[in-house]
């Protein structure tokens, strides 16, 4: 135990991490097993402390932009964890067709009033676009117009979101530029309140996986739903795309991405928030594309995921007392590690988001970014 506590605290002072420190982001220990349980197991040893109450911080964030700043993955990557699961998404199709629909139960369906208490007024559960923000709201309605100027957006056209959550891009395409959408997910409990908050609109929320698509619409999005396709499935994913979309359609795709390609994810994430989930890297997007698609367009606001995982978190801490008869305070110690965690990833740039815009053939005269 005692050689586990030296190796950490030697480990974590290159970091600018002190163990029963005093400033924000230094831990505190509650269980001195800590140490092993984390060596041994890295970042799923790790939150499973946090989530049983072994150690506390004041500013996961903040602890988790230093660790990943010089990125402390690569000084203990080869935990028994990283490499089975590492092992596992190279040996089978974690996100196969007959795999659908478990991100939607373990993860979207866990319970709409969680998320009503954390989200933004129209619910989007993706990033949003902060440049003239003030708050999430605007942040929100800011990205939504964003894509919908993006793909030029006209009344009257049809759109297929791919990941619809509960339909928030959908009301406001219907609402703000009189399209007709059709939004697919895979989570019951987001088709159940989408199709509350559309009524009445040009709009179809559905329960269904992207393979099963098969009609043509004028323009389609997908925002925050590709992390879960699997680099085995990147290519069809954009073939399926392709053979949907009108000839002069254009295709929007919103996802996070990671610096390098990879075949796997973080072992606790994996676990706990979004099982068989993925990032891609730009390299692995441009391969997906290329003798598909034009690339018209490629954005990266990754840092304003920090704002929008922080909003989140804020809301999570003020709503939670009318959510704590429902959700255990491990299971709150998880959702805020979830949230905090992610928000230092993307404080270090450790990911990004990318908004791309894709034809089938090329915008007549060139595509007029928008920002």
């Amino acid at each position: 135990m005692l050689y586990a506590e030296r190796h950490a605290r030697a480990l974590l002072k290159e970091f600018d991490i002190e163990i029963n420190g005093s400033r924000p982001w230094d831990i505190r220990v509650h269980n001195p097993k800590l140490y092993g349980r984390a060596l041994s197991m890295g970042s799923l040893g790790f939150g499973e402390a946090y989530m049983d109450g072994w150690w506390d911080c004041d500013a996961l964030d903040e602890l988790f932009f230093r660790l990943l700043r010089k990125d402390i993955r690569e000084r203990i990557k080869n935990n028994w964890p990283v490499l089975l699961h590492g092992i596992v998404s190279r040996l089978f199709n974690l996100q196969r067709k007959s795999r659908a629909f478990h991100i939607g139960e373990k993860h979207y369906d866990v319970g709409n009033d969680l998320y009503q208490g954390m989200l933004d007024r129209r619910m989007v559960y993706t990033c949003g676009y902060w440049k003239d923000a003030a708050n999430l709201d605007q942040a929100q309605e800011a990205k939504l117009d964003l894509v919908c100027k993006k793909i030029h957006l006209l009344p009257g056209q049809r759109v297929l979101d791919i990941g619809c959550g509960w339909g928030s891009f959908a009301k406001f395409a219907a609402e703000r530029y009189g399209a007709h959408v059709v939004g697919i997910t895979v989570s019951k409990e987001q088709v159940a309140l989408g199709q509350k908050l559309c009524a009445g609109l040009p709009v179809e929320i559905r329960l269904q996986d992207y393979r099963d698509v098969n009609e043509t619409f004028d323009h389609i999005i997908s925002l925050g739903m590709f992390e879960h396709v699997g680099y085995r499935n990147y290519r069809l994913f954009y073939d399926l795309v392709s053979k949907n979309l009108k000839d002069d359609g254009l295709f929007l795709l919103h996802t996070i991405a990671g610096p390098s390609s990879t075949t796997g994810t973080d072992p606790w994430i994996h676990k706990y928030i979004f099982p068989n989930s993925m990032l891609p890297s730009a390299v692995q997007l441009a391969r997906a594309a290329e003798g598909r698609f034009i690339t018209e367009d490629w954005h990266n606001f990754g840092s304003d995921y920090d704002k929008t995982l922080l909003s989140w978190s804020k809301n999570v801490e003020s709503a939670w007392n009318g959510l704590k008869d429902r959700y255990s305070e491990r299971f709150h110690r998880m959702w805020r590690y979830y949230l905090l965690s992610c928000a230092g990833l993307f404080r270090a740039r450790q990911a990004e988001l990318y908004q791309i815009v894709y034809s089938k053939h090329g915008v007549l005269d060139g595509y007029i970014s928008v920002r």
